[in-house]
């Protein structure tokens, strides 16, 4: 009878993976007509505040960066805000990491992909408390920006950017190291 009772507590709730400062990152996500792996989660803090929880999906766990940035097919970031950001700053942060981990040249040429995530995110206002904002690869598409689970704005083409995207945090200059081991599966 125990044992019935734990199994139908197994299948009713889904697992999930992490908490993170109070929002449960589940283990699995749904992607089209698959489904995708958490490779790692972790909490973004800027001074003493605590900005998201983040949780990064992959087709497999990769536990080297670079792998994780070239993996091939469907990936996901998914950002659940802590606190209200405004869209500016929340694409200028993009923007900053996006330059951290490229050459000049390389970042210039982002630029206008960059412009066009920040029109998409304009679109939306601001990046508020209990939001949950996902920046997709969609390799028929592209990146594709979704807002509580609904798409904004229009896919950007080129894996270039999306990998761009994934560099701001796991780069050779991530956003914040502790955050990079984090995405990368390694426990804190």
């Amino acid at each position: 009878m125990v044992f019935r009772f734990l199994l139908l507590l197994i299948i009713a709730f889904p697992a999930f993976a992490a908490e993170i400062a109070g929002v449960r990152i589940e283990e699995k996500e749904k992607f089209g007509n698959s489904e995708l792996t958490l490779n790692g989660a972790g909490l973004r803090k800027r001074a003493f505040f605590q900005v998201y929880a983040i949780g990064l999906y992959l087709p497999e766990k990769k536990a080297l960066a670079a792998d994780a940035v070239a993996a091939p097919g469907p990936k996901r970031v998914a950002i659940h805000m802590l606190r209200d950001v405004d869209a500016g700053t929340f694409i200028g942060a993009l923007a900053d990491g996006i330059r951290d981990n490229h050459g000049e040249a390389e970042a210039k040429a982002f630029e206008p992909r960059v412009k066009q995530l920040g029109a998409s995110m304009a679109e939306v206002g601001e990046a508020k408390e209990g939001m949950r904002i996902t920046l997709d690869w969609v390799p028929a598409a592209g990146t594709v920006l979704g807002v509580n689970g609904k798409p904004a704005g229009s896919p950007i083409a080129g894996e270039d950017f999306y990998r761009a995207l994934l560099r701001i945090w796991l780069g050779e200059n991530p956003v914040q190291s502790d955050l990079k081991k984090a995405l990368l599966g390694e426990k804190q």
